[in-house]
């Protein structure tokens, strides 16, 4: 079964006219806005997605004291807090699992990232569409994202690395994935983010990782 890597977007629930980078601090509003992308992905992928409604609340809780503690006093760069907000949502969801797959479409091809992992696709496509939001608010500029959303070598990578060395890589990889530069060196601390960036040793290690050979 194939799907085009156009992100499946969707529609941001209303937050009482407040804006999104607000809304999304808001239990209520993030918990409805992952059941519309889960509403959404099973309806373009024909995948069967279960949601723990008490795991999502506990992760978005552990994502807000997150984003509390390394927000800074003064932000002299928005639009960067904004990336590391949502790689920080990111490696919060991945570690925390609130959604599974019931069943996938008999003719579902693995070599497609939303089947390959169909978990962590939703995860990412989330966490960028809420972005995408923000930065189309705040800022009024038009996010795209990389190729590497469609590169399996690349999405191999990320689930091997997230899953058995360090979930905080997954903040890297949503930069990749978003099309900026990466911090592999210490991926979940904001001010180490740019001083940090453009180690050619962290991204050879963890975003070329070449798949084995049988």
């Amino acid at each position: 079964m194939g799907v085009t890597m156009e992100l499946t977007k969707v529609e941001m629930p209303n937050g009482s006219n407040a804006p999104v980078r607000k809304s999304a601090r808001r239990l209520r509003w993030f918990k409805e806005t992952l059941h519309r992308q889960v509403d959404a992905l099973a309806k373009q992928t024909g995948i069967t997605y279960e949601v723990d409604d008490n795991e999502l609340r506990a992760l978005f809780l552990r994502w807000l004291d997150a984003f509390e503690a390394q927000k800074p006093d003064v932000l002299d760069d928005r639009a960067d807090f904004v990336d590391f907000a949502s790689g920080l949502m990111l490696r919060e969801l991945i570690k925390s699992k609130p959604v599974s797959v019931a069943a996938l479409p008999k003719d579902a091809d693995q070599s497609n990232p939303a089947y390959y992992w169909p978990e962590g696709y939703l995860y990412v496509v989330l966490c960028l569409n809420i972005r995408a939001a923000v930065f189309e608010q705040d800022f009024d500029v038009e996010k795209h994202v990389s190729p590497n959303m469609e590169d399996l070598r690349t999405w191999w990578s990320f689930k091997e690395n997230v899953e058995t060395e360090d979930p905080n890589l997954a903040i890297g990889f949503f930069d990749l994935f978003a099309g900026v530069e990466p911090n592999w060196a210490m991926p979940a601390s904001y001010f180490a983010r740019k001083s940090s960036r453009g180690n050619d040793a962290f991204f050879e290690k963890y975003a070329r990782k070449e798949i084995a050979e049988d």
